[in-house]
């Protein structure tokens, strides 16, 4: 399906790289109500990026130590070696660890936790091939945000610091997300980022300076360690979008804030209406799950709440239309309308804070989180006065709808069976090429009870059955600071599951535990799935792939084989 609209197709990249922020900023695609266009515009057109307070993501010296100078200069001497002689994103281990990611040396420390087979995925840049499926989902999505009054944004470099990735946006030191087991650490003060709010501070200074611009769009790959299925990978892609509207100079400020509450009001008029059964259960917002910020005036909050709302649900149908209209007339009446409903939710960055789920194949599936943004946040990047909302999705889960793609590791193929299949500027649905063999093999291994080990199955009562934190971390070990051993923790297999062998898993699961009475020792059993999607895989293949997992497992983590 073509993605046609009225009029001319605005599209045009700004080249520009914004040294400071590593932020580059594009113009987007026009969205009229129904329809786009699949024309491009060739034009380049560069613009500054405002160097304001916030620091580089490197602004802290990751070699940088507290020892002597003997150890100073045999750091600095593994840092020149490393920029000289390291190979791009391999890590180089001599008298130090180390690795060179996209050109910027690092040495890593007792902290890091980040592995060849992660960093050769760093710099793959999938939103930027225009016939990838990612890259026409994210055009798609930037062009319901227009140019000139939303910026886009793609950052290129995923190395940031602790500080921007988490204690710029209010994450309390303990949070899981922190953990070691949730994300992935180059050193202690740098990381692969998590969110691409890690660039948040820089985005919103870049609208200070603005006349006609009050939003942004950033496009970035962010990092996680995960379990391993069809619907996750340990790199995906993320957009979240912004919009803020400040207060008029020159005025008093009670004039100055009615102009703006009526101007938000004008605004939310002019909102393209749409034809979704919408169910709304968060128009109500209490002091305990989704409080209003006290500097915010309850009847302009609303209006930036229904501004929100309206926005995101254009994008939705939008995104519904796309994938209906790809399809087969027989196919498109079996399509069934939208239904959508928009829910509580809680984010550290916004309050009252939203998700919004759709109705898809018998079951209510989230597709993005948002909210009114903190009001420290936009102070801090010097938007005092102002009130905004923002929003976050990861794309894959859109391509994934839009393209009808089964298996999360097929947007990494290199196939061209695979790539040959997508063009810019059209939605088609994916044609499988073939459906190769499953190859089954369980691990199974005892753990020591303590701290205590994470799993997802049995009673979360127990006191044998382990913790594991909401967001994926490992309650016993939040930090990545604390110095206490770390408990087993089920995205530990995962991430030697994916050392080993890469992309030719389909699968990870825990089907099997017990405590023995007596020690008080965890078994747990995992069956991992192998299977390529390019190829068959051997049964001398498999069983060398599965004897390194084994290794690599008793190895790594003293675990004891059953």
């Amino acid at each position: 399906m073509h993605l046609l609209r009225t009029g001319a197709f605005l599209r045009a990249a700004r080249s520009a790289e914004l040294a400071v922020h590593g932020l580059r900023a594009s113009v987007p695609a026009s969205c009229s109500q129904s329809r786009w266009s699949s024309s491009q515009v060739a034009a380049e057109e560069q613009r500054p990026f405002p160097n304001q307070s916030v620091e580089p993501s490197r602004e802290v010296d990751p070699n940088k130590t507290a020892a002597g100078s003997k150890e100073d200069s045999v750091q600095a001497d593994f840092k020149k070696r490393l920029q000289k002689l390291g190979q791009e994103n391999k890590i180089l281990h001599e008298n130090l660890s180390g690795a060179k990611i996209l050109g910027n040396p690092y040495i890593f420390d007792e902290t890091s936790n980040v592995s060849d087979s992660i960093l050769n995925l760093v710099g793959r840049n999938l939103y930027d091939i225009p016939d990838h499926p990612i890259a026409i989902t994210r055009n798609l999505i930037e062009s319901c945000f227009p140019f000139p009054e939303f910026n886009h944004f793609t950052v290129k470099d995923p190395v940031v610091t602790v500080k921007d990735n988490f204690d710029v946006l209010g994450f309390p030191a303990d949070h899981p997300g922190r953990s070691r087991t949730d994300t992935y650490y180059v050193n202690s003060n740098h990381l692969l980022r998590t969110h691409t709010s890690a660039h948040q501070h820089a985005a919103f200074q870049s609208l200070v300076a603005e006349k006609y611009v009050t939003g942004y769009t950033i496009c970035a790959d962010v990092y996680r360690r995960d379990s391993i299925d069809r619907t996750h990978f340990p790199v995906f892609h993320q957009m979240e979008g912004a919009k803020v509207w400040g207060l008029g100079a020159g005025e008093s400020r009670f004039l100055a804030q009615t102009a703006r509450t009526a101007k938000i009001a004008k605004q939310l008029d002019a909102l393209p209406k749409t034809d979704i059964e919408v169910e709304d259960q968060a128009t109500v917002f209490s002091k305990e799950n989704n409080p209003i910020q006290s500097e915010h005036d309850p009847v302009e909050l609303q209006l930036v709440v229904k501004h929100l709302k309206r926005s995101l649900e254009f994008l939705v149908e939008q995104i519904h239309k796309a994938a209906k209209e790809s399809l087969d007339p027989a196919a498109r009446e079996a399509f069934g309308p939208l239904k959508m409903r928009w829910i509580e939710a809680y984010f550290p960055f916004t309050t009252p804070s939203f998700e919004v789920e759709v109705f898809w194949k018998g079951e209510w599936l989230e597709l993005l989180g948002c909210g009114v943004v903190q009001q420290p946040i936009l102070n801090n990047a010097g938007l005092r006065y102002s009130i905004g909302w923002a929003w976050g999705v990861g794309i894959e889960r859109f391509a994934m709808l839009l393209f009808g793609i089964p298996d999360i590791r097929l947007l990494w193929s290199t196939d061209k069976r695979f790539l040959g299949q997508f063009s810019r500027g059209k939605i088609t649905r994916f044609e499988p090429f073939s459906k190769y063999p499953a190859c089954y093999k369980d691990i199974a291994f005892w753990i020591n009870p303590s701290p205590a080990g994470a799993s997802p199955v049995g009673a979360a009562s127990s006191a044998t059955s382990g913790v594991a934190a909401a967001a994926g971390g490992d309650a016993t070990k939040a930090s990545p600071a604390e110095t206490q051993p770390a408990a087993f923790h089920e995205n530990d297999i995962m991430e030697v599951v994916r050392d080993v062998a890469g992309s030719l898993v389909e699968d990870v699961k825990l089907v099997d535990e017990f405590v023995q009475p007596t020690s008080g020792r965890k078994s747990l059993c995992y069956r991992i799935n192998y299977r390529s999607l390019e190829r068959t895989l051997t049964n001398e293949e498999v069983n060398r792939l599965h004897d390194e997992v084994a290794a690599k497992m008793k190895s790594r983590f003293k675990v004891e084989l059953r």
